[in-house]
């Protein structure tokens, strides 16, 4: 029994040095590419956007360093109310996505900019049902669209990228209306600027945050928009 213990100890303290010891950069790779060559018309009033691209600790992560963001919540859409909870969602049969929710003035920053920074820092579009280490249809890249121009935006913005193959395998991100977006849990908000030490923040989403400050300089802000008070631990 000791040496069991004491193997599965070691165990531990050999997969906790390695996860801390990883290389710092992301597993998805940024990539360059164009703004989209339709945008939504200019508006008046905060706005919405409801994106899916893996964890959402990441996406919420670089939305809330994005100006022109005035809150980034994590949450699920696409399934139901009764099924959105994180153990639930994990099973992969809700029909929910990891998802996030953008208010966004759309006098600082355009839609279609909001899905140049989604398709460019914040995911690979390519991975099907997928980011990552994080495999299954919770984790599957998708636009929740609030309006027929935001389905029209987001179409046009697929169908150029993959005309103009920047990325080595087609687009598999879905479109489609938003029926409904459901809050995560209150320890969800906010949980990459909380942990940024946390072995999965630091090699999967830190990067991120770093790749949207190099490639969208003008729409990178230091300070993070959080959506609770707490403060930041290392």
């Amino acid at each position: 029994m000791r040496r069991t213990a004491l193997a599965a100890l070691l165990a531990a303290t050999t997969a906790l040095t390695l996860a801390f010891s990883m290389p710092s950069r992301a597993a998805e790779e940024a990539v360059v590419i164009p703004p989209p060559a339709l945008d939504a018309a200019p508006a008046s009033g905060i706005q919405t956007a409801v994106l899916a691209g893996g964890c959402f600790w990441g996406v919420q992560g670089v939305f809330q360093h994005t100006g022109g963001v005035v809150n980034a919540v994590s949450g699920y859409s696409g399934g139901t109310k009764a099924t959105a909870d994180y153990q639930a969602v994990s099973s992969g049969r809700t029909g929910h996505a990891e998802a996030v929710e953008i208010k966004y003035d759309p006098k600082k920053i355009s839609y279609g900019k909001i899905l140049q920074i989604y398709f460019s820092v914040v995911h690979d579009p390519t991975q099907l049902n997928r980011q990552g280490p994080d495999v299954g249809p919770q984790y599957r890249s998708a636009i929740f669209t609030t309006s027929d121009e935001q389905k029209k935006v987001a179409e046009a913005y697929i169908a150029q990228l993959n005309g103009a193959k920047v990325f080595n395998k087609p687009i598999v991100t879905k479109v489609g209306a938003l029926e409904a977006f459901y809050p995560a849990e209150a320890y969800h908000q906010d949980y990459l600027t909380l942990h940024p030490n946390q072995p999965y923040i630091a090699y999967n989403d830190i990067p991120k945050v770093e790749n949207l400050k190099k490639l969208f300089a003008d729409n990178y802000i230091e300070k993070p928009t959080l959506v609770n008070a707490g403060k930041a631990t290392n």
